[in-house]
């Protein structure tokens, strides 16, 4: 049974950037997809970076702004988020093979 767990969320200034992290617990596959989603306050989770079928792609509200890279050895997926904007305060998840994580607050003040 898989368990996911996030870390890195915090407050930071616009303009700024952070790290996510998100650690597995169980076994996981070379062909797992895997993505991070964000939930903003009575709002539907959305995905924001998936890797999958070879491919990675990427919400347009964060392309170029945001890089998501997976470490199958640590069994780490990472989101790199860059210029950072008060509309990216949300809720981020990651998900592999239908688990979630139980979430990682990011604030970003303006």
């Amino acid at each position: 049974q898989l368990q996911l767990v996030e870390s890195g969320g915090g407050l930071v200034q616009a303009g700024g950037s952070l790290t996510l992290s998100c650690v597995t617990y169980g076994r996981i596959f070379d062909t797992d997809a895997v993505g991070w989603y964000r939930q903003f306050p009575g709002k539907t989770r959305d995905s924001i970076a998936y890797i999958g079928n070879g491919r990675i792609n990427y919400a347009d509200s964060v392309q170029g702004r945001f890089t998501i890279s997976a470490d199958d050895a640590k069994k780490m997926v990472y989101l790199q988020m860059n210029s950072l904007k008060p509309e990216d305060t949300a809720t981020y998840y990651c998900w592999r093979r239908g688990v979630w994580g139980q979430g990682t607050q990011v604030t970003v003040s303006s």
